[in-house]
C-alpha cells in the first residue's frame, strides 16, 4: 500500500480518549496484543519473500509451510496477492493447514501478465483453493489501468466463478466514488489506512470507522472486507501519523477489538515484515509485520 491521495483533516474527527489503550503501559499493551492474536484474528495478508526476496524471485514451497504453520494458531484466513510466479503454491497450501483464503489476481500494465494471472486464478478458484477471488489490487490507485477495462477483467472472472465471491481491492474512497466499480463487484474490498493518510494515532481508529462507514453509506447491500489496515512500527512520521513500536501495539488493538465487536471481517496487514517493500513505500515499508523479518512475533 501507498500513500494515498486524500489527506487527513484532523477537524473531520473527534479525540479518542477513553475508546482506546492510550493510557495502558507498555506490558498491558503487550499482553493484550498476545490475548487478541491468541483469539485468533479474522485474516492476515501473507506474502513468502524473505532475506532479499521479492516479487518475481523464486521462494521455496519449505519457507511457505513454515510461515503458514506459524500463522496457523493466530488467524483463520490469509489473503494471497498474486497467482504467478509460484505464488499459485500458496492458497493450495494454505488449504491443506485449514486456512480460508482470499487469493488475487495482481493486474498492472503488462496484459499478458494480467491474462496470465487471471486464467490461474479462475483454475485455483474452480480447483476449490479459493474462498474469495480478488480481481486486482489498487491498480486503478497506480493509473495502470482504467476503470473500463478493470471492470471488463472483473466480470470476466466472476462468469468463471459463479459460486465465488468476486471483488476487487483498493483504498475506501474508489468504492464510493466509482459505483460502476462497486456494481461489479459481489464483495467490496477496501483497503482503510489511517497511516497512509497522516492521521494521529490518537484519532485513527475514529478515522477508520469513518473509511468503512463511508463505503457502508454508499454501498449498503453488499458485504464489505476490509481487506488492509495496520500501523507501522519503525521509519518516518507521514504528517501527524507516527510509526512506533507502542504506536503499532495500540493500532493493532483497537482494529481488532473494534473489528470483533461489530462482526467486521478484517485482514490485518501483514504477517511479516519484507525488506524489499522500502524501494516503494519508504523507511517504513519494512516493518508492517507482527512478525519480524526473522518470523518472531513482535509482542
Amino acid at each position: 500500500m501507498k500513500l494515498m491521495n486524500v489527506s487527513y483533516r484532523a477537524d473531520k474527527v473527534l479525540s479518542l480518549a477513553g475508546d482506546g489503550p492510550d493510557r495502558l503501559d507498555h506490558a498491558e499493551l503487550e499482553k493484550q496484543c498476545v490475548s487478541l492474536v491468541n483469539a485468533k484474528m479474522h485474516g492476515i495478508c501473507f506474502s513468502p519473500y524473505e532475506g532479499d526476496q521479492q516479487p518475481g524471485t523464486p521462494f521455496t514451497e519449505a519457507q511457505v509451510r513454515r510461515k503458514l504453520e506459524l500463522l496457523k494458531p493466530h488467524t483463520t484466513w490469509v489473503r494471497i496477492f498474486s497467482c504467478t510466479d509460484g505464488n499459485d503454491l500458496i492458497p493450495q497450501l494454505a488449504h491443506e493447514y485449514g486456512f480460508k483464503t482470499m487469493v488475487g489476481a495482481w493486474l498492472g500494465e503488462e496484459k499478458d501478465k494480467n491474462e496470465e494471472e487471471m486464467t490461474r486464478l479462475v483454475e485455483l478458484a474452480q480447483a476449490g483453493f479459493v474462498d474469495v477471488a480478488a480481481v486486482g489490487n489498487e491498480v486503478l490507485y497506480r493509473e495502470e489501468m482504467d476503470e473500463a477495462e478493470l471492470i471488463a477483467c472483473i466480470d470476466r472472472v466472476r462468469t468463471a466463478l459463479p459460486n465465488v465471491p468476486v471483488g476487487y481491492v483498493d483504498a475506501y474512497y474508489e468504492f464510493s466514488d466509482r459505483p460502476a466499480l462497486a456494481e461489479a463487484c459481489d464483495v467490496i474490498l477496501a483497503n482503510c489506512y489511517p497511516y497512509w493518510e497522516g492521521c494521529h494515532m490518537d484519532y485513527s481508529l475514529l478515522y477508520m470507522k469513518q473509511m468503512y462507514y463511508q463505503v457502508k453509506q454508499a454501498q449498503p447491500d453488499k458485504k464489505i472486507i476490509i481487506t488492509e489496515t495496520g500501523w507501522p512500527s519503525e521509519g518516518e512520521a507521514l504528517g501527524a501519523a507516527e510509526p512506533s513500536y507502542e504506536n503499532a501495539l495500540k493500532y493493532f488493538i483497537n482494529a481488532q477489538t473494534w473489528a470483533r465487536k461489530e462482526d467486521i471481517d478484517m485482514f490485518y496487514f501483514a504477517a511479516f515484515d519484507e525488506a524489499w517493500k522500502v524501494g516503494t513505500e519508504g523507511s517504513v515499508g519494512a516493518f508492517w509485520g507482527l512478525w519480524d523479518k526473522d518470523e518472531k512475533r513482535k509482542f
